[in-house]
């Protein structure tokens, strides 16, 4: 073992002096949490609307008031006819027009119900439905409030709630995402890339033929990158308790339990891609597309996998990151226990196992 242990230093001084390497290592986690924390949200924030008053009274006056007050809205200015709405939309000046009728106040007060037209510019459906929906709830509330307890004929109401995420923060879909993406990144990447440029430079046969056994020298430089992808792991989730405000509902040692063991899986598909791999740039290459690119889209993070055909949803269960990604959600967002991602967890541990064997066979063959 203190020769293991000797080639465990060897490899974290490589990794320590290149300053690169360990940037990426290191740098890319909190890169990747702030941008995908503040920059990309699935929120929609400030949307510029204008606003057709045709009624001018005092209730249309008030819940134009509310809509400035919210966040989720910019009034950039008042229009006077139907005409304009198309033209501000060709513009690029506004995502939704308000239309206030001409007895808009005298509806609510008599009627106890008055209409209000919702007009959206659906280049962007996905964005536009959900200006839609932020304004429909702010005039719900508003009505609600105007009209007080007043009893109405046949009056349904509608009460809603948020289960784990009820003020729907991006934040608790971004976080699990972001670890996924970036342990199958880091962990791939890396380990393939240093193995294979041990291969380039011709040193790996000067490693092969010391005392220790090949698969040994093997594990040995990648344990580095299991303690720096595991130290990842403790920056993401700093980051996403004290910036980003996301508690931790379930068990710490749970999870991190779990990552590890996806780490673990990271780097075996890394030994894998390392014994195939002819060069650092065909190894970089095949982590890159051929594994990130279905992490991110079939793990659930970007695309809901429920939405995807019959055919797609099959590959997705052969897909690692789709596994750790429920299971990073269901510990952290929902404070679930083992038994309730133990099936997940069998899933990643048989597929560690399937890709280490893989690669130790590769590998044995092209010692011969």
């Amino acid at each position: 073992m203190k020769i293991f242990w000797s080639f465990v230093r060897k490899e974290f001084w490589h990794v320590w002096r290149d300053r690169r390497s360990l940037t990426i290592l290191l740098g890319l986690p909190v890169a990747m949490m702030l941008i995908f924390g503040f920059a990309l949200s699935n929120e929609v924030k400030n949307s510029r609307i204008i606003i057709l008053d045709l009624a001018k009274d005092e209730a249309s006056a008030g819940l134009i008031k509310r809509l400035e007050e919210s966040q989720y809205f910019e009034p950039v200015g008042q229009i006077y006819s139907y005409t304009e709405i198309e033209s501000n939309f060709r513009k690029g000046r506004a995502k939704m027009a308000i239309v206030f009728p001409s007895n808009f106040a005298k509806d609510l007060e008599h009627l106890h119900q008055a209409q209000v037209q919702l007009v959206g510019d659906a280049t962007d459906p996905n964005n536009t439905n959900t200006i839609i929906q932020y304004a429909s709830a702010i005039i719900g509330d508003y009505q609600r409030e105007v009209l007080g307890e007043q009893e109405q004929p046949y009056r349904i109401e509608v009460e809603s709630r948020m289960l784990y995420n009820p003020q729907l923060e991006s934040s608790f879909i971004f976080v699990p995402g972001v670890m996924v993406l970036i342990l199958m990144l880091l962990g791939t990447m890396m380990t393939s890339v240093s193995i294979v440029k041990e291969k380039e430079m011709g040193t790996m046969e000067v490693l092969l033929v010391s005392p220790m056994k090949p698969i040994m020298v093997i594990i040995s430089k990648a344990v580095p990158y299991l303690v720096l992808c595991f130290i990842d792991v403790c920056i993401i989730l700093f980051l996403a308790y004290v910036v980003l405000g996301m508690p931790m509902r379930g068990s710490l040692i749970l999870l991190l339990s779990e990552c590890l063991l996806f780490i673990f899986t990271t780097l075996s598909l890394g030994l894998l891609v390392s014994t195939r791999a002819s060069n650092q740039q065909l190894a970089m290459f095949v982590s890159l597309v051929a594994f990130l690119m279905p992490a991110l889209i079939f793990s659930g993070f970007m695309f809901p996998i429920e939405n995807m055909p019959n055919l797609l949803q099959w590959i997705s269960n052969i897909i690692p990151t789709r596994w750790f990604f429920n299971i990073v959600k269901n510990i952290m967002v929902k404070g679930l226990g083992f038994q309730y991602i133990l099936k997940d967890t069998i899933i990643l541990a048989l597929m560690t196992l399937f890709f280490l064997a893989i690669a130790l066979r590769n590998f044995k063959i092209r010692l011969e």
